[in-house]
């Protein structure tokens, strides 16, 4: 079986430890004792021994049994059942790093049940024992202790994903280039902030519950008063995380559109360049036509003058008196239609 351990509290103070259910089953015999039993990724028969010892209710003891449990706080009568997501954050890696441990706090008791090393209740434990009047408030102010702490520990993972939101608004509006794997950084980011704020959302929630119920089971004022401290906070970060998620999907959308932008403003630099491009080809165009016209034209005394000169005797009017003017007539005719023509079509 897992090892236990076990401590009782009398009137605030360490009374004992112990690491035997046995003890445990002595101390609930003493009316003036609360105990506070830590499992460390116990076995199944660990967890049933506890549950047979203390009451548990068989639901809330299958759900500590198989862990990966969402952050919520249920009540079986008189003990409450509450599943915690402790968190911490990977700065290098960005990455939101998850515990869970489990709690069931009845009227003389506190059963703590985690699988990872986060979260590390000792320093929980210390705080507690250092301020016997608190801790004599009974299990109630255990509890209120262990989500003290774990919305302490918040705190420096929303620092830090805003920390690398700073650094994505950064890179988007220095003025400088764009990070082409900033898109998968925003993405990457915006996916922890999801994950951290299912993780924060129901603790608001699971203390105005707490709260609620205080009249009905004789929660002490200074309990509250914590209660009431400890909600704030949780309120505090859920509106930062709510604000970190979006100002990463703004991110996004402000990408894209720079992106837009830029892919407009090359395509407006090509389409510059293709209508410069076919405005000298029309130009060419034109000066082909205008050369073509002069030489088609040219070229057309050119031939008759040519075949009068193979110098032939057979030849027709070679020996007409007009032949010479109608020769050059002809040409100078033929030259003009051809200006003519070119001329109506725009060539010249």
């Amino acid at each position: 079986m897992t090892q236990v351990d076990g401590r009782i509290y009398v009137e605030g103070h360490l009374a004992e430890d112990f690491h035997d259910l046995q003890d445990a089953v002595q101390a609930l015999r003493r009316p003036e004792a609360v105990t506070w039993i830590g499992l460390v990724a116990p076995d199944a028969d660990t967890l049933q021994a506890v549950a047979e010892v203390f009451g548990l209710h068989p639901l809330a003891v299958e759900d500590a049994r198989k862990g990966h449990q969402r952050a919520k706080l249920e009540r079986y009568g008189d003990t409450l059942f509450v599943v915690l997501r402790p968190a911490g954050y990977d700065d290098e890696a960005e990455r939101v790093e998850f515990g869970e441990v489990h709690l069931f706090v009845g009227p003389r008791f506190v059963v703590t049940v985690r699988r990872e090393v986060r979260p590390d209740l000792t320093a929980v434990r210390e705080t507690l024992e250092a301020d016997p009047e608190f801790l004599g408030l009974g299990p109630e102010a255990m509890l209120t202790a262990f989500l003290d702490e774990i919305v302490d520990q918040e705190a420096p993972v929303i620092a830090g994903l805003e920390e690398d939101i700073d650094e994505v608004e950064d890179n988007l509006f220095g003025g400088g280039g764009i990070d082409p794997e900033l898109p998968e950084r925003i993405y990457r980011l915006l996916g922890q902030v999801i994950t951290f704020q299912r993780a924060t959302r129901p603790l608001p929630a699971m203390l105005d519950g707490l709260l609620r119920g205080a009249g009905r089971y004789g929660t002490g004022d200074e309990v509250q008063n914590r209660l009431r401290n400890v909600h704030d906070h949780t309120v505090r970060v859920a509106d930062r995380v709510d604000t970190a998620r979006s100002l990463l999907e703004n991110a996004l959308t402000v990408h894209s559109t720079l992106i837009s932008l830029e892919q407009n403003e090359e395509m407006r630099r090509m389409s510059s360049t293709s209508v410069r491009l076919a405005e000298e080809t029309i130009e060419q165009g034109e000066k082909v036509k205008q050369i073509s016209s002069w030489a088609a034209i040219l070229f057309t005394p050119t031939l008759v003058a040519g075949v009068y000169g193979m110098n032939f005797d057979l030849m027709p009017e070679l020996h007409w008196a007009w032949g010479y003017p109608f020769a050059l007539g002809l040409m100078l005719s033929l030259a003009v239609g051809l200006w003519s023509v070119f001329k109506l079509r725009g060539w010249l």
